[in-house]
């Protein structure tokens, strides 16, 4: 008999719901399973997802949970937070809100007995997956943060936009934190074994990278502006990585992971490729940057740190 595919989504804002549609539209879950600190909010939005069901591609089924509820899910995603605090085009200013509330429910949820894997998109990113981490104590790779994915579709699509090729003809992504401090590794494109500077004697492949990255790095901000939120693209990133473990696709995805010697860092989670299994974070992969692009990673990785001593004084008060 072929076993169920469960999912819990906490918290059901606008990324949230999103997520739990994605999770249907696309079949990758059986069963999902919905919580919200508005308890309102999720009947609602429960009773709005399960109208859809009919018209979705594979059989799914939503419920309403509480935190312990999410005990028997095999992958949660954490979507809690408030995208209103980073109105000022940075991420960081939710910091204090989205340490509170992990570090409220996840206790909740591992004292249930959850065993799982955590997928998380509450920002700052890569901050939030550390606590999450720590808190809930899973081995290394079972927590895993969406980082720089959606970042990196941004990247892709400034690409394509340029070169008129499809997305999936070249390979091409962003590493560091989620947030300002990103950055487009440039010597690791490639357009099918074909470096980037190969390709620079047709004019299409010859990038104003620092406005390529701009592009990537403010894309969101583009679509906040005019929404006050951002939805379909960090569900689709982030449903894509939960059917990557799900499906144990061992696909390569740059997402927010646990980084322990690469890099030369430890104990800190930051947006580099990494293999994406059924166990979750399966390999992080180490690749041989410029000197220019290393100092850049490195950078990143400080901001990381100092955004993780700040939560961690939040936790304090």
């Amino acid at each position: 008999m072929t076993e169920k595919r469960t999912v819990g989504v906490a918290g059901l804002g606008h990324v949230g719901a999103h997520v739990a549609f994605c999770l249907g539209m696309m079949g990758v879950a059986d069963e999902i399973l919905l919580c919200d600190v508005n308890e309102q909010k999720a009947v609602s939005e429960c009773q709005d997802l399960n109208d859809a069901v009919m018209y979705m591609p594979n059989h799914s089924f939503y419920r309403v949970v509480d935190y312990r509820g999410l005990k028997n899910a095999d992958i949660i995603v954490n979507a809690v937070g408030d995208v209103s605090l980073c109105a000022t085009g940075n991420r960081d200013d939710e910091l204090g809100n989205s340490v509170r509330q992990v570090a409220d429910y996840v206790p909740k949820v591992m004292a249930a007995g959850f065993h799982g894997i955590f997928v998380t998109i509450t920002n700052p990113c890569d901050v939030i997956a550390h606590l999450i981490a720590k808190i809930s104590g899973l081995p290394r790779g079972r927590v895993v943060g969406t980082g720089t994915l959606l970042d990196s579709s941004r990247l892709v699509h400034a690409i394509s936009d340029q070169t008129g090729l499809d997305a999936r003809g070249f390979f091409a992504f962003m590493m560091g934190e989620h947030g300002n401090a990103q950055m487009v590794p440039w010597s690791q494109v490639n357009f099918y074994g074909q470096t980037l500077s190969q390709m620079e004697k047709d004019h299409r492949f010859v990038f104003e990278k620092d406005k390529v990255e701009e592009k990537a790095i403010k894309g969101g901000w583009v679509t906040y502006q005019g929404k006050r939120c951002t939805e379909y693209g960090i569900a689709s990133a982030a449903a894509t990585l939960v059917r990557t473990i799900l499906h144990d696709e061992k696909r390569i995805l740059p997402c927010s992971v646990e980084l322990d010697g690469e890099y030369g860092e430890r104990d800190v989670f930051c947006g580099v490729p990494a293999v994406i299994g059924i166990n979750g974070v399966e390999e992080v992969l180490e690749y041989q940057l410029a000197d220019e692009e290393m100092k850049r990673l490195k950078n990143c990785i400080r901001t990381i740190r100092q955004n993780i001593e700040r939560g961690n004084q939040f936790l304090k008060k």
